[in-house]
């Protein structure tokens, strides 16, 4: 297997604070109905495909053979569509927003830290699902979320999921730990040992860790966090950072630190559990008793599209069946198609990373930009926005 996942969450600016709020705990449930995106309508039909598709994208979504020869699902597309794809690599969620703003481009893989800032600034356009007729298939638990819909309208077609879950040396960790409490609270003893995720988001995780073990708090959302609660997280990860060997944001470094035994417990995603256990160490990754923060990355058509036919014939392409379970196991992440999942050359893929369970993804709180307008619905308090969160995860790492 090769990885391609590059860090999303990153740096946010002012321009985040959006003019409404919108519920992000779990996987799936009904969006916001206080976000009033400007009134932009989907198509009603096709027309004939333009003939190019310009396309923003995480590393490993758009693959045409240059980096692999075996792992190819552009020029298919490109053979049955007429529509030349030219696609460009994004490093952050930042950046996809400022490429987006060009209009330069037809369509983006956002992922929660993204796709409600597209959809609050007019940038991306409500989409047609009865177009695609592959979205038919896609998980219920994808479809509605918080982070890709608002007001009941599909604003882009989901394409993938996944955790952060909590990996351990076996050898080394005893007994097996099944809370958060291992990388907080419980650090010290594993103390130089202690791994964790290198970016502001991460905030998150000692939030959901906060709100199923300080209630008084009355946290509710990990993304939506007065400025009380977002102390509490602040003042949780400064304490951990005493314990912390090393903070990551390179898949290889974080397999090679479990391999030597520099790392023994810490954050990580399902896809580099199984490669460091396929290199040889001990380790074991799970969803702790608290439940984990997550990603779900959406295609979304700009407003502004210049190439809309060629940009939905995409969409329903990157969902299909085939497709979607080859960029799933390219990539490392649970594919968005329910029948992906008989096309995977890996037939214990799903299975792995949990695609068809819908139980486990309710446990899930995936990746949404922290607002000042709380996210959890609160209108007498104002919540931290992302600008502070990075600010202070300056601070904690010192």
């Amino acid at each position: 297997m090769r990885l391609n996942r590059i860090p999303r969450a990153a740096a946010a600016a002012a321009a985040l604070l959006l003019a409404a709020a919108c519920s992000s705990s779990g996987s799936g449930g009904s969006s916001s109905t206080g976000l009033n995106p400007p009134g932009l309508k989907a198509p009603t039909k096709l027309g004939k495909a333009e003939g190019q598709v310009n396309l923003i994208a995480w590393a490993g979504y758009v693959e045409d053979g240059s980096n692999d020869p075996d792992v190819d699902w552009v020029h298919g597309f490109e053979k049955r569509t007429g529509c030349q794809v030219h696609s460009k690599v994004a490093a952050s969620s930042d950046e996809m927003v400022k490429l987006m703003k060009t209009g330069e481009y037809d369509a983006v893989s956002a992922s929660g830290d993204a796709s409600l800032r597209l959809i609050a600034s007019g940038d991306a356009a409500p989409v047609n699902t009865a177009l695609v007729p592959n979205y038919k298939d896609v998980f219920g638990g994808l479809k509605n979320g918080a982070w890709n819909s608002v007001q009941g309208r599909m604003y882009g077609i989901p394409h993938g999921r996944g955790a952060n879950l909590l990996m351990y040396n076996t050898e080394k960790v005893k007994p097996a730990p099944t809370s958060w409490s291992a990388v907080f609270e419980d650090a010290a003893r594993h103390k130089g040992h202690v791994t964790a995720y290198d970016s502001p988001i991460y905030i998150a995780d000692a939030a959901l860790y906060l709100k199923a073990t300080r209630p008084e708090l009355k946290i509710k959302d990990p993304y939506a966090l007065d400025q009380k609660q977002f102390d509490a997280a602040v003042a949780l990860l400064k304490q951990q950072n005493a314990d912390v060997g090393e903070y990551w944001s390179d898949y290889l470094k974080e397999v090679s630190a479990f391999k030597s035994g520099d790392s023994v417990i810490g954050t990580t995603w399902q896809v580099i559990a199984s490669l460091t256990a396929s290199e040889g160490a001990k380790v074991k990754a799970l969803v702790p008793e608290e439940g984990s923060t997550g990603w779900s990355d959406t295609w979304m058509v700009s407003a502004k599209a210049e190439h809309p036919n060629c940009a939905y014939k995409w969409l329903d392409w990157i969902v299909s069946p085939r497709v979607n379970a080859q960029v799933a196991e390219y990539f490392g992440e649970a594919p968005a198609n329910a029948k992906s999942c008989a096309e995977t050359s890996d037939k214990n893929f799903c299975t792995v990373y949990h695609a068809a369970d819908e139980s486990y993804w309710k446990r899930i709180a995936f990746w949404n930009t922290p607002i000042e307008q709380c996210l959890d619905g609160r209108k007498d308090v104002k919540c931290v926005p992302y600008v502070k969160w990075v600010q202070a995860w300056t601070e904690i790492k010192g």
